[in-house]
């Protein structure tokens, strides 16, 4: 390639499509560039393609399996309107604050299970012919300063070398074990340089270290000067202006290493991810050629495989998370003659956007643009304008259609003769004396570009309240992208059951009604802790400003790797719901621990692929004691010297009859025991006692064993 046929692969330019970012193309070598484009939970901006759930309620499934489906179809999608890279899925945000504007984007703020669920979406999607991208690299952990704006610059995250290792580069780490083609750089600083020229980081840690051989993109215009070429960052988008042209220039006047002019081009990872996924020949459609703009006349690429359909409905299914159920009052019983249905969030929004902005409760237009520079907006949670099924954004998509909950039980309601009631507006409804139960709907919508005010609101508290205190079987759900606070109101005599419902996609209100009417079974579990109350939180508010003259704001990380479920059991702090809970229609005993550890686990460093080489085996048997099938997930957390209490290091979800057992098999590797040496850079098998813990939660532990790791 010449030198201008090289920039071209690595920069952005404009198209008429409306993909998120467009690269150049090389006609002399057949080379057609590339699409990229959104988003997380389905193509953004665009007709004719499903919206799946979201990322929080797949980590709520905690279903390897569904989660590789998802990823599979959400790439076949992608695939049929021209998408060469899918612009995710998240491992950044994982959620250091749990008012974290984009954490609903990600699966869970546990690394581990971060991890393992990116990894499969990757895997999912790169077989289905898409690049995958993940995002953001690294510490990308609030919406709040993520930008530089008005001679601001944007927060640095201040991170030691062991958290940034044990914590916020494990998901990473899977994702490039995974294959993954693309990452994804954040606009964020990392030690206060930019994620995107931070040499360290995108050379040293991720291409050396990690050994990652795809390439890396920047978050949409994070490039700052051209040394970001010489510090690891190999795609600039989306619109090129003057950067090719300086790029090219400074090649020339040898102000840019030499890796645009010899085998190491830094351009030739981009063709290597497009060769991984067999996009070279006639195997791919054109870019974008089904991303055109819907306002003009243009030809309709219908993305939707009918494949998909069960995917996408058990996938909303598996992230409802049922966290009260008091006297049995679910599943509902068959003959009901009166149910009466409250709350915002029940029916369908009252317009359909297709990019999903979201239309819900913004302040004002124009602060949208100014809250992604950084400037300080707000927006009401509580998303009245209908029920919610993702958040806002480019994490966002349109879905086909909406299933809203309201309609799901009137269908339900007819088949079975019910009579249902319903007031959507008020704050304090009038209740039937005659209903039989109540379903109290709410929500708290999330959004890129503004973190959140709060993890509850006043509205919809009174609202639930009033709705208890006239009805002695009412039942909360709550669609929600990330924590919702439950204290005001979750020990109230006549709330017999809640819900935390999550962004089920489109599918929203079937998966539900399978739900309350016993149809399907819950199986979700938290992927986050909910507290009592915000101050239980290791970290709760975003990092800030300290003056209105501070052009230079610091976020320093001094809690380290205690968060979430790790903080509270350091400091024996006692959640409402702890992570990894759910309950089921169903119960499971647990027994038969057995542990098995390899000729590997011994104390020693680790680095390289050694890394994933086998440390231990360890089995239980799960049991069903119940009277109806139903889905538990197994947990496996362990204990690692001068570490947290405990750490989430296996997972495995099962189907049991009634009465029926299986046993379930963890694989740790070598680098589930480790932690890192910053002295020798590397990954060490401490000797010492390392405690086992296999449980229901993170609280609900069943079995119990001990390693012992000798010196070697």
């Amino acid at each position: 390639m010449t030198l201008e046929e090289r920039a071209n692969v690595t920069r952005g330019f404009r198209s008429d499509n409306v993909c998120a970012g467009n690269t150049g193309s090389v006609p002399r070598l057949g080379w057609p560039g590339m699409c990229v484009h959104d988003a997380g939970n389905g193509v953004r901006a665009t007709d004719l393609v499903n919206s799946y759930p979201s990322g929080i309620h797949v980590g709520a499934s905690w279903d390897r399996n569904l989660t590789y489906e998802r990823g599979f179809y959400m790439g076949k999608e992608f695939k049929a309107k021209g998408v060469n890279v899918s612009l995710g899925p998240n491992a950044g945000p994982l959620g250091r604050t749990p008012l974290g504007g984009r954490n609903w984007e990600g699966f869970s703020v546990d690394p581990y299970l971060s991890g393992q669920l990116n990894a499969e979406t990757i895997i999912g999607m790169q077989e289905a012919g898409v690049i995958a991208n993940i995002k953001h690299f690294i510490a990308n952990e609030q919406e709040t300063l993520r930008r530089p704006y008005f001679g601001v610059e944007a927060v640095s995250a201040n991170i030691d070398d062991r958290t940034l290792h044990e914590y916020y580069l494990w998901p990473f780490m899977d994702s490039v074990h995974a294959g993954v083609g693309s990452v994804m750089c954040s606009y964020n600083r990392i030690n206060n340089t930019y994620g995107c020229k931070n040499n360290k980081l995108m050379n040293g840690i991720l291409k050396t270290e990690l050994g990652f051989q795809g390439f890396v993109m920047l978050d949409w215009d994070a490039q700052h000067d051209l040394q970001s070429a010489n510090n690891g960052l190999d795609m600039v988008m989306p619109l090129d202006g003057s950067w090719g042209k300086k790029l090219i220039d400074a090649v020339a006047n040898g102000m840019v290493i030499s890796v645009f002019l010899n085998a190491d081009f830094t351009g030739y990872r981009i063709i290597a991810a497009w060769y991984l996924v067999g996009q070279d020949g006639d195997k791919f459609p054109a870019a974008g050629i089904g991303l055109k703009q819907l306002t003009q006349p243009h030809e309709q690429v219908d993305a939707r495989d009918p494949a998909s359909q069960p995917v996408i409905l058990e996938g909303a299914v598996a992230g409802h998370v049922l966290v009260k159920n008091q006297n049995d009052a679910l599943p509902l019983k068959r003959g009901l003659t009166m149910i009466s249905v409250f709350g915002y969030d029940a029916t369908i929004p009252r317009t359909k956007n297709t990019d999903l902005l979201f239309q819900h409760g913004y302040t004002s237009s124009p602060e949208m643009g100014q809250a992604v520079l950084g400037h300080e907006a707000h927006f009401d949670q509580a998303a009245k304008g209908g029920t919610i099924v993702t958040g806002g954004r480019a994490g966002a998509n349109s879905p086909a259609y909406i299933d809203d909950p309201l309609s799901a039980i009137q269908h339900r309601a007819r088949k079975d003769g019910t009579w249902v009631n319903w007031d959507l507006d008020s704050s304090n409804p009038d209740v039937n004396a005659a209903s039989d139960a109540c379903i109290v709907f709410i929500n708290a919508i999330a959004t890129e570009g503004w973190d959140r005010e709060g993890l509850h609101d006043d509205f919809s508290d009174h609202l639930v309240k009033n709705a208890a205190s006239k009805c002695p079987n009412t039942i909360v759900v709550i669609h929600a992208a990330g924590i919702y606070l439950v204290d005001q109101w979750i020990e109230h005599p006549n709330i017999t059951a809640a819900i935390i419902a999550h962004l089920p996609g489109q599918d929203s209100g079937k998966a539900l009604v399978k739900l309350l009417y016993g149809e399907a079974n819950f199986s979700g579990k938290l992927p986050y802790t909910i507290a009592k109350k915000e101050s239980d939180y290791p970290v709760y508010e975003p990092c800030k400003r300290i003056s209105a003259d501070d052009i230079n704001p610091q976020c320093d990380f001094t809690e380290g790797v205690y968060l979430d479920y790790r903080a509270f059991d350091a400091k024996g702090i006692t959640p409402r719901f702890e992570f990894g809970y759910g309950l089921s229609y169903t119960s499971f005993n647990y027994s038969s621990l057995s542990i098995e550890p390899s000729k590997y686990l011994r104390q020693s460093s680790c680095s390289g692929d050694n890394i994933w080489q086998p440390a231990a085996k360890v089995a239980a048997t799960i049991t069903n004691t119940g009277s109806v099938s139903g889905q538990e997930v197994a947990q496996l957390y362990v204990a690692i010297p001068n570490s947290p209490p405990k750490q989430l290091r296996g997972f495995n979800k099962v189907l049991l009859s009634p009465q029926g057992s299986e046993t379930v098999q963890f694989e740790l590797t070598r680098r589930d025991f480790s932690i890192w040496d910053v002295v020798s850079q590397s990954w060490v098998i401490q000797e010492g006692e390392y405690e086992i813990f296999v449980g229901a939660s993170s609280r609900d532990i069943r079995l119990r064993g001990t390693l012992r790791v000798a010196n070697s």
